[in-house]
């Protein structure tokens, strides 16, 4: 990927390159937009960087946990309980280099890199549905998004299609399906409380996750299928799942257009008072400290929701003292995750001479139940949940030193334990005013930018849905002859669930958002926004497939919109 800088004029420029600044790079570059893409961390190619790739269990000292100086470098980001391997604790950030600050907990996962956190995440691919897009609007609750399903729709057919999403469809209005990819099949037990959930719950469908995952006979350029070894947040050499290193990056320096500049810092959008436009971009280079500025017609935000919310708070001018587009005052405000970590586990009795092959990077998904047609009398709480989750064998317990030798305990190491399951809500946080966050000014980085303050907590409406997570969960479990079943909530904070979103959302009037329906800054038009930061609700799903859609509908927008100078 090319890293030439031959002029500082652009066509396009796109700061970030995870899931949405990926999308963006191969909209545009293949729109023909000579496009600049930034990235603050260090250059990461695809195979040849992913350094634990092939790695075995016993490749590792001490079954590959991190050293005690190591965790003190990264006690936030640990707490995701990702970074404590050395497997892939070097696709995190360290907390002490890149430091921020918390009136109230809040969990920022980071990963400083080409690619950003397409290489670590999840990789849960749902669509929103009307329900969602209409939930604002009709509890009476912060601002309406300015667009529906049908808007986003044909998008999400175009990103599926592109990415690979393996899947089956259900039917659900809460939970359109897409253009699937075979689905990854559930193993006996899942396939069990499937069954049995449909039995005694009207309503309540089991399935596979829907997961950005190659399955079937279907090609991909420069991918090729899951290889079910779930080692994903390694890095896949083969490409199985969808990243931007492995996808979207490449098919941008494909068209030749493409210009990508890692180790790059966006300190703020420059903003031309007369046309009432961005010029371009200021940039801190990481390594040399050198400041420089690139110009382009058109400039996408994809740096992640709280960074690209944080570049608009510190582009500052005459005309916006407050940060580009903050004429409402909302820019910061708004901070959503969702709360998830409650629901309930078990173990069965049976199907103990079944087993599974390989190591499925997927589980189940139970679509939202709660709250859709007016039917739950006895919820009191607005919006609902989803759960994740799934069913193994237990471990080789058996083999205690102490418990056997010689013949008996040859069988007892062979044999797998009992079956267990789990059933994890994910559900949907509201949109309030007061959780926010701030810049300190007062504390800079390495850099000389100001730091992140956060201040955001979950509140009445999310604890009394947790609740009802864990008591659904249990009665599913246990009406599906599941044994030893225990509830539990272990709340944590937000920015734990990875999905942060909201600071500068969506809405139909300036006075009350801070983008419009394309995902432009209502106040500077050239301006595009399009990572979590847009997101006007949460809803419950997984939200990066919505991101990827939003990116590529906004792409289109801007080729349509704004000129081609350097073509």
């Amino acid at each position: 990927m090319s890293n030439i800088y031959q002029n500082d004029n652009y066509d396009a420029i796109v700061v970030g390159t995870g899931i949405s600044g990926g999308w963006a790079a191969k909209e545009l570059t293949e729109k023909g937009f000579k496009t600049l893409v930034l990235e603050r961390g260090r250059m990461v190619e695809h195979v040849k960087d992913y350094p634990t790739m092939n790695d075995d269990p016993w490749d590792y000292k001490f079954k590959g946990q991190v050293t005690r100086e190591e965790k003190k470098r990264q006690e936030k980001q640990a707490r995701t309980g990702y970074t404590v391997s050395d497997a892939s604790k070097h696709w995190f950030v360290d907390d002490i280099k890149h430091p921020y600050n918390e009136t109230k907990r809040f969990d920022w996962m980071r990963g400083y890199h080409v690619g950003g956190r397409s290489i670590m995440w999840g990789r849960h691919s749902y669509r929103l549905s009307d329900l969602d897009f209409g939930a604002n609007q009709r509890d009476g609750i912060a601002v309406d998004w300015p667009i529906r399903y049908r808007d986003v729709s044909p998008w999400y057919d175009y990103v599926e299609s592109y990415i690979g999403v393996s899947g089956e469809k259900l039917g659900l209005s809460q939970l359109p399906d897409g253009n699937f990819l075979p689905p990854m099949e559930l193993n006996c037990v899942e396939d069990h409380l499937r069954k049995s959930i449909a039995e005694n719950f009207d309503g309540r469908v089991m399935t596979c996750g829907r997961v950005a995952h190659l399955t079937g006979d279907k090609k991909f350029e420069g991918r090729s299928n899951c290889q079910f070894r779930n080692r994903c947040v390694r890095g896949c050499p083969y490409g199985g799942y969808f990243s931007s290193n492995a996808s979207t990056l490449p098919a941008a320096e494909r068209t030749g257009n493409m210009t990508l500049r890692p180790n790059s810092v966006v300190s703020e959008v420059m903003y031309d008072p007369d046309t009432k436009q961005a010029t371009g971009v200021k940039v801190i280079d990481t390594e040399t400290k050198e400041t420089m500025e690139f110009t382009a017609n058109v400039i996408f935000l994809c740096a992640s929701a709280v960074a690209s919310t944080s570049i608009l708070m510190q582009s500052k001018s005459d005309r916006f003292p407050e940060g580009l587009g903050n004429g409402s005052g909302e820019l910061g405000h708004n901070v959503m995750d969702h709360h998830f970590k409650a629901g309930a586990s078990g173990s069965y009795d049976g199907f103990e001479d079944m087993y599974y092959k390989g190591r499925k990077p997927n589980g189940i998904y139970l679509p939202r139940f709660r709250n859709l047609n007016g039917n739950d009398k006895d919820v009191d709480f607005l919006r609902g949940y989803g759960y994740q989750g799934g069913a193994s064998r237990g471990d080789w317990s058996a083999d205690i030193a102490e418990a056997a030798y010689g013949e008996d305990l040859k069988k007892a190491i062979s044999a797998p334990g009992g079956w267990n399951m789990g059933l994890m809500g994910f559900g949907e946080t509201l949109p309030y005013h007061e959780n926010k966050m701030t810049l300190d000014y007062d504390k800079t980085d390495e850099w000389g930018l100001p730091t992140v303050t956060f201040d955001a907590e979950f509140k009445e409406n999310e604890l009394k849905m947790r609740k009802d997570m864990v008591s659904q969960a249990v009665d599913m479990l246990e009406k599906g002859g599941f044994k030893n079943v225990h509830g539990y909530d272990d709340i944590g904070a937000p920015g734990l669930g990875i999905h942060e979103m909201g600071m500068a959302r969506m809405g139909r009037d300036p006075k009350t958002s801070i983008l419009n329906g394309n995902n432009q800054v209502h106040e500077c038009t050239n301006v595009y926004v399009t990572d979590g930061a847009a997101m006007t609700s949460a809803g419950c799903q997984n939200p990066s497939l919505t991101y990827m859609a939003l990116t590529a509908r906004a792409a289109d927008h801007a080729s349509k919109n704004f000129k081609k100078s350097n073509a």
